[in-house]
């Protein structure tokens, strides 16, 4: 089911009609995708656009741009990837912060996200798929609100203040020395890509925030196997 969304999704991106076998398969999208960056995981993009292409068909999105985070990874390492889907090209490459739950939470160590939550107060990230808002001038300065879309696993994000916006903990140096901070469940940016990565997903893109939790994959109506 998951291929065969892409497959829908890379006819409709392309605006051409669907091959026949003798014509060859279209253009591998997964594989075109990843080569443009240096962390990004197959499998993760393939859920990534099963649930984008599923979003899109529901009317949620109005912005052909697509974001991946990989949870999955260490704070340090690249874990978030901004897709112009009109063009199949990578805008970004970032790192990106993680909760830090209370008073621990969200995993053993500073590093590696490992629990997830959609309460107020939990200072941990949601999973999920999540469609970009409105923008305003934050604690934190510029600022992108999120919209969770799946019932119970994120649609509280709104009221939790799960926003996108720059940190001072989350730079390439405190990266290179393993350091990158915890935020209060939002997923922080560096200062200096904050704007750019923001003006170019505002207002009507999605998010996918991804972790390997088998409760949640199995569950997802934006992954629906039937």
């Amino acid at each position: 089911m998951i291929r065969v969304l892409i497959l829908a999704l890379h006819v409709v991106l392309s605006g051409v009609a669907t091959a026949d076998a003798d014509d060859g398969a279209p253009p591998d999208l997964v594989d075109r995708l990843v080569a443009q960056t240096e962390n990004l995981k197959p499998e993760v993009l393939e859920l990534a656009l099963a649930a984008y292409a599923e979003g899109m068909e529901k009317g949620y999105f109005t912005r052909k741009r697509l974001t991946v985070i990989d949870y999955s990874l260490p704070s340090y390492e690249q874990r978030l990837w901004v897709i112009d889907m009109a063009t199949e090209r990578v805008l970004f490459e970032e790192i990106v912060a993680h909760g830090m739950g209370k008073p621990r939470g969200s995993g053993g160590d500073m590093e590696t996200a490992k629990e997830f939550s959609n309460r107020r107060g939990s200072r941990k990230s949601s999973l999920g798929l999540f469609v970009t808002a409105e923008t305003y001038q934050g604690r934190h300065g510029y600022t992108l609100r999120l919209d969770g879309l799946e019932e119970g696993v994120n649609d509280n994000a709104r009221e939790r203040l799960i926003v996108i916006h720059g940190a001072h903990y989350v730079t390439k140096p405190r990266a290179d020395d393993h350091m990158v901070g915890r935020s209060w469940g939002c997923p922080s940016v560096r200062p200096k890509v904050a704007r750019p990565l923001i003006d170019a997903i505002k207002g009507g893109s999605a998010v996918w925030i991804y972790y390997p939790d088998a409760a949640w994959l199995e569950e997802s109506e934006f992954l629906d196997e039937e």
